[in-house]
């Protein structure tokens, strides 16, 4: 039978720099903890969370906050017990606390719960809790005491059992060791989000707010969203982080509620919105050729603009500024015989200089600016203000514009961005009246928490 005097000196690397070691490499796993109700969904559903790779097949407790997981240690590891208790803050994942049952508002008499607006504040958190937990982490095992502390894991594992072989003992500190550093990652991640949630918690209310009004207004507009549309949202989100919907619901603390909801009002207001004021969107032709010309949509421009154009030639030297004014004149009296791309010419006709030319099609990047963006903001027929231009005043005339064919794609992306942002501004302006019309009750100030 091995002595204490012989086994602790063959285990104690194990609890020096290698026994550190081991407990920094918890820092990969501590983005497990964080993740646990941070998994943030945008308004139209989509997961914000993929910046941050999850974390699968890391030893989680399931209900860390009250110690009933099935990866709970026995009740002698000590270290896990006092760090469990240390961590102090609201129970997200487990069952709601009286404080957390509270009313903190109500919006036309519905009730909005302090558990809610925890709920969505972890939501809204998203990797700001990840980032603060893993730093948290980092400098708990940088602190000598927790070096020491792992020593008196070992000296107690050794004197409780005495008689047991040398690997037998090891082991049973391996176990205590990694019980050790998941209270670590504990604590850790309920030390950051106690620091971030309740900047959030003003915002988690505000957005609660705005669902209970988007939801109420569909129930008046009689808009139903099956709760398939919304499983199928849920399951893109859980498969784009590469989970199952199970290890999906257990990263964001147990329950899919919080995130369901959020999207089923979200695509309630969009048909809410869509019924309400798709009739009054309008994106013109001219809107799209020059989202299309000039924005990120495409590679290159994708349309063609049908041009005339009249240069009045200035004189090669002398008196210029005098120059200029005249053939400006000129200019102006071109533009007020101008009533058509048929009367162009004729419009240049008698104007010393003037010299009139049909270009016909040509794309917008051959035109430099500011001239080209000038002529996609032109109606067809108009003829743009005199412009002074490599040695001559310019009148350039939009005369048609013809979509090329293969960008018909990019035309009805390009109209479909345009169409949104109208409905965004819209619904913007449609909640702001509910808002106003509204009655809110705020029962408790939230970020002073």
């Amino acid at each position: 039978m091995p002595s204490k005097r012989s086994i602790i000196p063959a285990i104690s690397r194990l609890a020096g720099l290698g026994a550190l070691t081991a407990v920094v490499c918890f820092a990969s796993s501590v983005t497990a903890f964080a993740q646990g109700g941070t998994v943030a969904v945008t308004g139209d559903g989509t997961s914000s969370a993929a910046t941050t790779k999850p974390v699968i097949g890391d030893t989680i407790p399931d209900d860390g906050a009250t110690g009933k997981g099935k990866n709970q240690r026995r009740k002698k590891s000590l270290a896990t017990k006092s760090s469990a208790a240390a961590a102090s803050g609201p129970d997200i994942a487990g069952a709601p606390t009286a404080e957390q049952r509270s009313i903190v508002a109500l919006v036309n008499d519905e009730p909005i719960t302090g558990y809610e607006v925890d709920q969505r504040a972890m939501m809204l958190s998203g990797t700001n809790v990840q980032t603060q937990a893993k730093a948290n982490f980092e400098a708990i095992v940088k602190n000598p005491k927790t070096s020491e502390r792992l020593k008196q894991i070992l000296q107690q594992t050794a004197q409780e059992n005495q008689g047991k072989s040398r690997d037998e003992i090891i082991a049973i500190f391996e176990r205590r060791k990694k019980d050790f550093g998941m209270s670590l990652q504990r604590q850790a991640f309920e030390s950051a989000r106690a620091a971030t949630l309740p900047a959030m918690k003003k915002q988690a209310l505000e957005e609660l707010i705005d669902d209970r009004l988007k939801t109420q207004e569909a129930k008046r507009q009689s808009v139903t969203i099956e709760d398939s549309q919304v499983d199928v949202i849920v399951k893109s989100i859980a498969e784009r982080n590469k989970m199952t919907i199970e290890q999906f619901q257990k990263q964001i603390g147990g329950s899919l509620d919080p995130i369901k909801n959020r999207i089923r009002a979200t695509l309630s207001w969009n048909e809410v919105v869509r019924k309400k004021f798709a009739p009054l969107i309008n994106v013109s032709n001219r809107d799209v050729d020059k989202l299309v010309a000039t924005s990120s949509i495409t590679g290159s421009d994708d349309v063609e603009l049908q041009l005339q154009r009249v240069r009045i030639t200035l004189p090669a030297k002398a008196e210029q500024e005098h120059a200029v004014a005249a053939r400006i004149q000129d200019a102006d009296k071109i533009r007020q015989k101008f009533t058509g791309c048929q009367s162009t010419a004729d419009a240049a006709m008698g104007v010393s200089g003037a010299h009139f030319e049909n270009i016909g099609k040509q794309r917008p990047s051959a035109i430099p600016e500011p001239t080209r963006s000038l002529l996609l903001n032109a109606a067809d027929g108009e003829m743009l203000p005199p412009t002074v231009n490599d040695g001559a005043v310019e009148l350039w005339v939009v005369c048609g514009r013809d979509a090329v064919k293969a960008s018909e794609v990019q035309r009805n992306q390009a109209e479909g961005e345009l169409k949104q942002k109208e409905f965004e501004l819209m619904a913007k302006r449609y909640l702001k009246d509910l808002r106003e019309d509204a009655h809110i009750e705020y029962r408790t100030n939230v970020g002073s928490k």
